[in-house]
This record gives C-alpha cells, structure tokens and sequence, in this order.
C-alpha cells in the first residue's frame, strides 16, 4: 500500500463520499491510487480548482458535513485560495489536499515550486501541515479532519509527489511517532446557570423585545420560535441564516443589512432589547444605537462573541441547548402591541415587494423576475446566489418555508460561487431540485464553463433538476449602483458593461435545456418549463440595469445623489431615474409602510 493508497482508505474511514478536483501531475499518486480505489471517494472533477473549492464548499453548507477539494501543486494549490477563503469567512469546514514538489526540488526553484505552508498560512491557520514521511499521515490527515469539523474552519494538508509514492508504514509503538484515531465526538457546550438567569433578566425587562439569528440557529429553529414567542419578539435574519426560520411566520421580518427589509430595519430602531443569536453579522450600523438596547448574544464560539455591539452579557454555548434553558425563564407577554405592529410592518413590506416586482422596465424588472419564482418554488429547493444585484434579490423575494434552503457568499461576497454552490448542493441531495440565481457577470466569470460540471455528472442525479438563472442586463450592476448612490459618479462604461452572450444556447451546446427570454409574460412559464425539466436548465433572463437596489434604509439624499450621478452622464440616465423613483415610491403607496 503507498502512501496515497492510504490516504484515500483513510477517507473511506471517515465516510467521505466526494473529493471536488482538478488533476494535475503534483497528485499524479493520488489520481494513479484513485484508479487502484475504483474511484472510492468519488473524484468529481471540476473545470477549475476555485470551482472545486466552491463545490466543497457548497457541499458542506447543505449537507452539513465536512467538504473536501484537491488540487496539484503550484498554480492548481493557488486556485483554491478564493473558495477557502469563503470557506473561512462563513465558517463552513473544508480540507484541501495539495500536491507539492518532491522533496529533493524543494528550495532549487524548481518549476511549479510554491511555499504552501505560507501561502496557506492564513486561510488554513487553524490547520497546515505537510507530509514528509508515510508514518505522518494519519495523524496529519485525521486532525485536519477533525478540527475542520469542531471549528467549521478550512484546513489544508499538503503532500510532495514522492510522498504520494512511498510505500506507507504506519506509525509505531515507539519515540516521537504520533498515533491516530478516527471521528469526532457531537457535543453542544451550554453556558453557566447563572449567566443564563441573568440573560433572562436582561430580555425580561424589556418591553419592545427583537431577535437576530444566523446560520448558528439554523439547527434550533423550534427553539427559536418559543423564545420569540415568549418575548413577543421580532425576528431579522443574517443573510447566511435566511433559511434559519421560514418567512411564512408572521413576525419573521427577514433579512437585515444594506440588502435587508424595511421591517428589519425599522424593528431594530425601535426595540429596547435585543437578542442575537448564532449570528456575527457584522454591520453595526443596522443594529440598535449603542445606548438604545438591552442585548446578550449566543453563540458556540468564545472568539465571536461581543464583537458587533456592546452587549450586557455573552452566553458561549450551543444555540438549541442554550435556547432551551433559557426558555422556562422568560415571562409570557400579555401586550402583543409591539409584536403586532411588527406583523403588520413585515405584511406591508410583502405587499411593497409585490408593487416593486410589478413596476415596467425593459425588457423584464429583475425583481419581478425573482418574485415570478417565490410562489413555484418546490418545498425542498436548494437556493444559491451569487454576489451582485443578483442577491438583492434572492434577499428580499424568496420567501423561505417547508424545507427549503439557501445561501451565498456571506462575509467574502465573492464573485463565482452561484453555480459551483448550487452542483456541489446537487452532491449532497441528488434527490432535491438546486436553483442558482446568477448576475451575468458572474456567469461569464466562470458559471459557463461550470455547466459543463452539471452536463458530465447531472445523469447521476435521482433528481435531475439545477436550474441556473442569469441576470443579464449588460451591466457589472451592483458596483454601477454603488459608484451612484455612493461616489455620485456615474456609470463607467469601459469598467461595467459586459457582452451580451445568448446563455441559453452555449448551455444548449453542452446538451443542457434553456431558453432567453425577453417579454415580461413568458417569466412564469418559463420558470415552469425549467422546473419540470429532466437535466440541468438555463434561462437567460434580460433584465432592466435601471431598476435600482434600494436599500430600506436610504435616504432621499442618497436617492437624489443617484439621479444627479447619472443626469451628469450615465448612457442610461432617463430610465435609470424613471425606475429609482418608480421603485421608491412603492413604499409610500396606502400600505405601503413609508414613514416619511
């Protein structure tokens, strides 16, 4: 057995069922023990090393299980970067394996020699290490694993080609080897009772009570509504946990941030206490003024808490345990006053968003676009979305419920994961329809060739269905919107107007369906046409790059910012006003909910 042999058993042993890869010759060993394995784990063969790491990535946020990428040495361990860092960033568990130089080059300059240890050195700061003798690697390979896995953290495990080779002995009864075990044990860490006393007596007092989770609540969702029923609470989502609570609840106001609700929003202005939970989201300017609320924060790690807003207590524990002792110690409300103009707030919104998705543009509103889809959503979808306008409104129009699940790239925001999120979803429930929704910035980026994934593997899908929507307005959108609303510049064309490519058709070379559309009344059926489809489905949906992503919280001034910005020169500065103030004005409509 070499070296690589027993890499890839010791991966059966930790039931790993996929490695998301590009080859390459620093991992001709590992590809040559793959052969010898039959394939056990599954290599998965991406088009590009980042896409790879997306997938794992993608893989272990809705499976909820560790992620693996490999890459060769050199330019293919550099490609990981991008999706490890998302991996970090979110805290979602990934292991990159990478090949390296054999160990008689390293230090000669050798071609495709890159210093691993350092250019992993932050991603995978939890966990770096390399391979230089066989009776090393089970132990190496076994705390990558595992502290992946306890700290929902990248890990990285790096091993020079003629390690791969060797012949592997396993570590001895003797001086200075280093045994190994398999697995990590389930625990769920609970703060001390006291502290839980005093976080009943801090939210008790309150009498305008809200409540902001994250993806760290998502497996507590019983609990979460006790307590926001207890408290007659609000309750705003971090984008990372959209699908932590269904927006079916009444008081469930949504996402919270620049591409959050106006009842979020407005919730955390007026609240007196607040509690936040499994959640770092990390715009403080959203939250409560400093002096305003109340607060105690619950969260598993001991190094995020505390970090957003001067909270009165931090409780380190397990959002579900924590949650359930806390309970018995909070009073009933008897006055729903509050509680109710939140349910009365959050209802006005969905009606604005309703107005919003029926505002004309040309040729289709982006939002009526994603709004079409809320309502024919199956009750097990699997959502991604890429950054870009494109999450404004996946944010705002997709209401989560029954089953369903979703996600992007939270804290990095970067560009490229909307497709190698939603294929590596597909890995982890064949059974269930993905759903991508992707600016074409993005999918220019690299979405296009990542089809190509979807067409090589989506055969061995039981359900077939990955459907990939694509914004496509000409237009890097989301930082035109930004250099108005913000710099009061105009549109800089040389920077943000992209080629227009027919999606539909490049995905049908790839034996893929798809379809454009262009007219507003072919949005739904055509949402139904790639529902019911039996292989992967693209629609190229032209979208209006003046229909603005307003935040709920901007000022008339930021508004009237963006119309001088583009009076002054955008090549589209008659619609883009037309549509900015067409979508403002929904808010001020009779139930509207304007304030102002």
């Amino acid at each position: 057995m070499k070296v690589a042999d027993y890499l890839l058993q010791r991966l059966r042993e930790w039931d790993v069922e996929h490695v998301f890869a590009y080859p390459g010759d620093g991992i001709n060993g590992l590809l040559a023990a793959w052969g010898r394995a039959e394939d056990r784990p599954r290599f998965v063969q991406a088009r590009h090393e980042e896409m790879a790491a997306f997938e794992a990535v993608g893989y272990a946020k809705f499976s909820g299980r560790t992620g693996i990428c490999a890459a060769t040495s050199g330019p293919g361990a550099i490609h990981l970067l991008n999706g490890l860092y998302d991996a970090k960033l979110d805290h979602v568990p990934v292991v990159a394996i990478a090949g390296q130089t054999d160990r008689s080059a390293m230090g000669g300059a050798y071609q495709q020699e890159v210093d691993l240890l350092s250019l992993f050195k932050d991603v995978a700061s939890d966990f770096c290490e390399m391979v230089t003798v066989p009776e090393q690697l089970p132990n190496v390979l076994d705390r990558a694993l595992r502290i992946a896995a306890a700290r929902r953290a990248p890990t990285a495990l790096i091993i020079p080609a003629d390690v791969q080779e060797l012949d592997y002995e396993a570590p001895a009864h003797v001086f200075k080897h280093v045994p190994s075990s398999l697995g990590i044990g389930r625990y769920a860490p609970v703060p001390a009772d006291d502290d839980v006393e005093r976080a009943a007596e801090i939210l008790n007092s309150g009498e305008k009570p809200a409540m902001l989770i994250g993806q760290g609540a998502r497996h507590a969702r019983a609990e979460v509504e006790l307590v926001a029923e207890l408290l007659g609470a609000g309750v705003a989502k971090a984008l990372l946990g959209k699908d932590a609570l269904p927006d079916t609840l009444p008081y469930v106001t949504g996402s919270i941030g620049l591409l959050g609700t106006r009842p979020s929003y407005e919730m955390m202005r007026d609240c007196d206490t607040l509690l936040v939970v499994g959640s770092s989201f990390p715009y403080t300017q959203f939250l409560p003024e400093f002096d305003q609320a109340r607060a105690v924060q619950i969260d598993i790690d001991p190094t995020l808490v505390g970090l957003r807003y001067p909270f009165e207590l931090n409780l380190v524990g397990d959002a579900a345990e924590t949650l359930r002792r806390l309970a018995p110690l909070l009073e009933g409300r008897t006055d729903g006053a509050w509680r109710d103009a939140i349910e009365r707030g959050t209802a006005r919104w969905w009606k604005v968003m309703e107005r919003r998705a029926g505002v004309p543009a040309h040729p289709v509103n982006p939002e009526y676009m994603v709004h079409a889809l809320d309502e024919l959503l199956p009750h097990d979808a699997i959502i991604t979305a890429d950054s870009g306008s494109a999450a404004n409104w996946y944010a705002r129009h997709l209401r989560m419920r029954d089953d369903m699940r979703g996600s992007l790239s939270g804290t990095l925001a970067t560009m490229g994961p909307g497709v190698p999120y939603a294929i590596g979803a597909k890995f982890a429930h064949p059974d269930r329809p993905a759903i991508a929704l992707v600016g074409d910035g993005a999918m220019q980026m690299n979405g296009l060739a990542e089809l190509l994934t979807a067409a090589k593997y989506y055969g061995e899908w039981s359900d077939p269905r990955l459907v990939v929507a694509v914004l496509n307005n000409g237009d890097l959108n989301q930082v035109t919107w930004e250099m108005r609303a913000l710099q009061g510049a105009p549109q800089f064309e040389p920077s943000q107007g992209i080629p227009d490519v027919r999606y539909a058709d490049v995905a049908a070379l790839f034996g893929l369906g798809g379809e454009r559309v262009e007219n507003p009344d072919d949005v739904s059926a055509a949402w139904r046409r790639a529902l019911a489809a039996d292989r992967p489905y693209i629609i190229d949906f032209r979208t209006d790059p003046a229909v603005p992503p307003i935040p709920p919280h901007a000022t008339w001034d930021q508004i009237k910012a963006a119309a001088e910005s583009v009076l002054r020169g955008d090549s589209d500065r008659a619609a883009v006003v037309r549509q900015g103030f067409k979508a403002k004005v929904q808010e001020f409509l009779p139930g509207g909910g304007g304030k102002d």
